[in-house]
């Protein structure tokens, strides 16, 4: 984490903080998850859902991982930095969206999802908070901690939601 300053916290959830960071050698903006229960090994760490699925998700969509970081059993993921979640970006406005607008946000999320579901991903936890954007030009589907492959075995869990 020597190489990441801490800029401010983004948000915190049942699992994990977010904070938004910077690499020192580059300037470039990041997320950083902290998770918040320990990890006492590398292959438990990789092991999670949201590692697997995120390691064979590349598409314009879907957020990038950039790095998994494990130290002193605490485990981060780095992510690209995006501004706002799509709950966010609707909220505060005064007026609605144009309709091209709004197409072209549905648009981007129904790419990543079919993307996800050809490459044998479901989400399970899709809600506006779990879109993230740059405005509506750039939206992409994140955090996969509830994904599951579709070749995994049931039983499924026929009810998931975030509850809050």
């Amino acid at each position: 984490m020597n190489r990441y300053l801490t800029l401010s916290q983004l948000g915190d959830g049942t699992y994990g903080t977010v904070v938004l960071g910077q690499r020192k050698d580059t300037g470039e903006k990041v997320a950083i998850k902290r998770m918040k229960r320990k990890y006492y090994s590398w292959e438990e760490a990789m092991s999670l859902r949201e590692v697997k699925s995120l390691k064979k998700l590349s598409h314009a969509n879907v957020v990038k991982l950039k790095e998994v970081i494990r130290e002193n059993d605490v485990l981060y993921f780095v992510f690209e930095y995006m501004q706002e979640n799509l709950y966010q970006l609707i909220k505060d406005r005064d007026t609605h969206f144009p309709e091209a607008t709004v197409r072209l946000i549905l648009q981007q999320i129904l790419t990543g999802l079919a993307f996800m579901h050809r490459h044998g991903f479901f989400h399970r936890d899709l809600k506006p908070e779990n879109v993230l954007c740059s405005g509506p030009e750039t939206v992409k589907i994140a955090d996969f901690g509830l994904a599951r492959e579709i070749r995994s075995r049931p039983p499924y869990t026929d009810y998931v939601s975030t509850r809050w």
